[in-house]
């Protein structure tokens, strides 16, 4: 598949939106599809060759995007706040919208979900309220609720950006920067979002799932990913030592073979 990016167009929160998105991968119909979904700052250049070495091993097809708000995709409205709920948004409503825009019918082919960080958050979520559509998951240090580690390391985020080179650093991935960063940002260390955990609604969930934290992860703990194998029977766990937050990058040989094998020895879905 061609590596240049594309643009969809869909209607999200009463606005017209266009999603940056990049196809990789084997061209090959019949092979699985993989949709990478990345991380709270991430964006479809911020993977790197992550996501095309993966699907070259496994023999997969792959789609890569950008939330609204990341990367080339329409930043965020000057006045649209994030509220507790935009994970749920991005995976009932975001990901939905984009898969139709594309043609892809994911109740006759299910579709594997590969995500880091939120975007792991967002792929649980999505195999929770659609699990016919879902043949797998790979979730890269996902939350499922907020823990003290994830707000004290958000919060030096925040001093970093304002008083260090975070802000040029991500410009390099962001068309506009501060769209990303002050729409996790802000959430994340809202009072209100102290709450929040998603572990009661993943009982739903039917697909295969891997579960992958690093030990020295600054952002989430192996609690995480405990929590997740308790409330999806037959979750797969790997810990990797020398990596933290991001497993695509501290560790991406390991990752990629323990993927592949995943996907690999997992029956097609009904």
């Amino acid at each position: 598949m061609s590596p240049a990016p594309a643009w969809a167009g869909i209607v999200w929160r009463q606005r017209a939106v266009q999603i940056e998105y990049q196809w990789v991968g084997t061209d090959r119909p019949d092979a699985p599809l993989v949709v990478f979904l990345h991380e709270g700052l991430g964006s479809v250049a911020m993977w790197r060759d992550f996501p095309a070495a993966l699907c070259a091993v496994a023999g997969c097809r792959g789609l890569v995007y950008s939330r609204p708000g990341y990367g080339r995709s329409t930043p965020r409205a000057p006045d649209d706040h994030w509220g507790p709920d935009f994970l749920h948004r991005q995976a009932l409503e975001v990901l939905p919208a984009l898969l139709l825009a594309l043609g892809l019918d994911t109740l006759a082919s299910p579709l594997w979900l590969f995500g880091h960080s939120d975007g792991g958050s967002i792929a649980l979520l999505y195999a929770a309220a659609f699990p016919e559509r879902v043949a797998g998951a790979i979730v890269l240090a996902p939350h499922i609720y907020v823990e003290d580690l994830s707000v004290r390391s958000i919060a030096q985020a925040r001093e970093a950006y304002l008083h260090a080179d975070l802000g040029q650093r991500l410009a390099r991935y962001h068309d506009h920067a501060d769209s990303a960063f002050w729409g996790w940002n802000d959430i994340w260390l809202d009072p209100a979002f102290r709450n929040w955990r998603i572990d009661a609604e993943l009982s739903t969930i039917r697909c295969p799932v891997l579960a992958v934290q690093g030990l020295d992860d600054e952002y989430g703990t192996l609690a995480q990913i405990e929590g997740i194998a308790a409330a999806v029977p037959g979750t797969e766990l790997l810990t990797l030592a020398d990596c933290g937050h991001a497993p695509q990058r501290d560790q991406p040989d390991t990752l990629t073979r323990a993927a592949s094998a995943f996907i690999s020895r997992q029956k097609p879905a009904r």
